[in-house]
């Protein structure tokens, strides 16, 4: 994108979308800006891993390829549902937690779920929302993670169950019970009336699921 073609997409927007990217400039806009991504602290290991121990000079050496390590930013947070391009950024994530290193504690992002949601809808009615940093309030987003994790309610997936209240977990045993109930009813209707039509009778079916 031409900087004169960002400047009139930028008189163009409303003061709150200008005073958020005057805050979060977007990298691609600003490529400057990429060469500023603090690149986290891991110990470097080498390509190479020699097997034979230096006692021995005439062993030949063996040599073993290291896996390699796709680095994380150890500020952004585990979690498999944030895609990696949304650490991506010279600045911590408005939309995300992020970790303070000199605490030791997590912050809240510095918007919350219905102030990312508006911020959402004003740059995508001004189309500008792929210059946001990444949030779940995207478009596409839910439908991304829906394909991904499925629906996810409990007692749908493979080896879930609901509790449920006590009629319905009863109530397969109680309609076995009326089925047989019905499918009997001919042989207990002839031993009733060989009983004298009800005199003495004690066989009355029960009501209570076994």
């Amino acid at each position: 994108m031409s900087a004169q073609k960002s400047v009139e997409i930028a008189k163009s927007l409303p003061p709150r979308l200008l005073r958020f990217f005057q805050k979060y400039p977007p990298p691609s806009l600003f490529p400057s800006l990429s060469s500023q991504l603090a690149s986290p602290t891991s110990h470097s290991t080498p390509d190479t891993i020699s097997t034979t121990p230096p006692t021995d000079p005439n062993a030949s050496m063996t040599e073993v390829s290291a896996p390699e390590v796709t680095p994380r930013p150890s500020n952004a947070p585990s979690s498999s549902n944030i895609p990696p391009e949304a650490h991506d950024l010279p600045y911590p994530n408005p939309f995300l937690p992020h970790k303070n290193f000199a605490t030791g504690r997590w912050h809240s992002p510095a918007y919350g779920l219905r102030k990312q949601a508006d911020l959402v809808k004003l740059a995508s009615e001004h189309g500008v929302v792929d210059l946001l940093p990444w949030t779940i309030k995207k478009p596409g987003e839910k439908e991304r993670r829906r394909v991904e994790r499925g629906l996810q309610v409990k007692g749908t997936g493979e080896g879930q169950k609901v509790k449920g209240k006590l009629w319905e977990r009863t109530l397969k045993g109680r309609l076995e019970m009326r089925r047989q109930a019905m499918l009997n009813m001919p042989a207990l209707i002839q031993e009733w009336k060989q009983r004298g039509h009800g005199r003495g009778w004690k066989k009355w079916p029960s009501g209570k699921a076994k």
